[in-house]
């Protein structure tokens, strides 16, 4: 099993960067070019609630099913991939505020790479890509939320 971890402070409080997080266009707004993200079907973050997405990684259509759990309207959720490239993922998103105006997110994943040919080198590939996506990621929310 893979870990990966990142930690961003961001200059807003913490019912701010729930809500940022709990939109659901949060995935599209989050995920850097050239990848392009369609939503098929979509709830609104809550326990059980579903996802239902193509990430677009230039010709290559990458199909991902994900389910919420731990719930938590201020302190984060956590997405489970239930199908797509990753045999195994998991991410943790967890919010804490620092202070009345900083907020601390930090991102855990667990992950272990798919066996199929194919899935299995694309999501390889996505994993390698995890500092980048959340160094854009970052920019991203400081733009949008601070």
């Amino acid at each position: 099993m893979r870990i990966y971890t990142h930690r961003i402070l961001i200059s807003a409080p913490l019912q701010r960067v729930a809500d940022f997080h709990a939109d659901s266009r949060a995935l599209q707004r989050l995920t850097p070019p050239p990848v392009f993200v369609q939503m098929h079907f979509v709830e609104p973050v809550a326990e059980n609630s579903k996802a239902e997405f193509t990430l677009w990684i230039g010709p290559l259509p990458v199909r991902w099913l994900a389910v919420h759990s731990n719930v938590h309207t201020q302190h984060g959720f956590t997405d489970t991939q239930l199908r797509g490239p990753f045999k195994h993922w998991v991410h943790q998103h967890s919010f804490r505020a620092v202070d009345e105006k900083t907020t601390e997110i930090l991102d855990e994943i667990r992950a272990e790479p798919g066996d199929h040919p194919l899935w299995g080198l694309v999501s390889r590939f996505m994993w390698l890509n995890l500092p980048l996506m959340f160094a854009y990621r970052g920019w991203v929310m400081r733009r949008l939320i601070q």
